[in-house]
């Protein structure tokens, strides 16, 4: 297998499954409209992705951004519940994933815990809290401000278009992961670590806070998202960011498939998000059953990462 065709390969891939749904679905998949529901669906799904690209540039995992996007929305409707305002709970949802990436970061870079095994353990702590907080139940109801719940309905109007404030905070999120990566000495350095950690610290590279500080801003982004997906259901309940962590890691892999030099990056891992969102919004429309679609994207996870690392280790 040649690296051109690897790389061409997903994107082939990628035009025939667009082909294929729009040949099924001529009057509706294409359509504007659709495309901006895609947009939306795909919101939370590429916050997590962008941000747990952080952290896999350096090689390391973040198993645990699941169970702390729907603690971050635990934390958020609770603290509704109480009777604090709106900003008072996203900013404690956010400070909860903030914290919670740090203590991500200091078991694997401080303590030196395998990221695989410290963020399998914090993903059960994590789900356990946001079962406690909630009593096992899905608060909803008068317990979530309108001013909440309104942020997902809203947009902002171009023309005949309404592009939704989801889709936009996504933008936001990924040109922010996209400069600090690309743009900034902290991303250059977590390039280097990923690279080789040994020579990176040889070279005066701080590589256990940059770590830290990786694992933090995926944290953040995983509560970012956990309080999208609670405004846009208007609810929140301690297991509605399960299906995050395995899709995020799926399209950033599809992403390497597609990268020059097989390593993470912000853009092609959009490309990852934005495959699975269709694929996801296509077979809902043909009325496939919702196992197909978790066996296809297992499928596409060790596709992927098989690709990715067999052209990794060759390069």
């Amino acid at each position: 297998m040649t690296k051109t065709l690897r790389q061409s390969g997903t994107l082939i891939g990628f035009a025939l499954i667009i082909l294929f749904f729009a040949w099924q679905l001529p009057d509706t998949f294409l359509t504007a409209r659709n495309l901006m529901n895609i947009g939306q669906q795909v919101s939370m799904l590429a916050v997590v992705a962008a941000t747990m690209t952080i952290v896999m540039v350096m090689n390391d995992f973040d198993l645990s951004v699941g169970s702390m996007a729907s603690l971050a929305g635990i934390v958020a409707a609770v603290l509704f519940t109480l009777g604090y305002p709106v900003w008072a709970g996203i900013g404690a949802a956010l400070l909860v994933g903030l914290l919670g990436g740090l203590v991500n970061g200091v078991l694997v870079s401080v303590i030196g815990i395998l990221p695989f095994v410290a963020t399998l353990g914090t993903l059960t702590v994590f789900s356990g809290l946001a079962f406690r907080l909630s009593d096992g139940k899905t608060i909803f109801g008068r317990d979530i401000p309108a001013g909440f719940s309104g942020f997902a309905r809203g947009g902002l109007q171009m023309g005949d278009l309404k592009v939704p404030f989801l889709s936009l905070t996504a933008a936001a999120v990924i040109l922010a992961s996209w400069f600090l990566l690309e743009h900034t000495s902290f991303g250059r350095r977590l390039y280097a670590i990923g690279g080789n950690r040994e020579a990176a610290h040889l070279a005066g590279v701080r590589v256990v806070r940059l770590r830290l500080l990786a694992f933090a801003l995926t944290g953040l982004g995983a509560a970012g998202a956990g309080l999208m997906y609670a405004s846009r259901v208007a609810s929140a309940n301690p297991t509605q960011g399960s299906g995050l962590m395995l899709d995020a890691i799926a399209a950033v892999f599809l992403g390497m498939t597609m990268s020059r030099q097989s390593e993470p990056r912000v853009f092609y891992t959009l490309l990852g998000v934005l495959m699975l969102g269709i694929l996801d919004n296509g077979l809902t429309q043909l009325k496939v059953d919702s196992y197909v679609r978790e066996i296809l994207v297992g499928v596409i996870v060790i596709a992927a990462v098989s690709v990715a690392t067999l052209s990794r280790r060759r390069s």
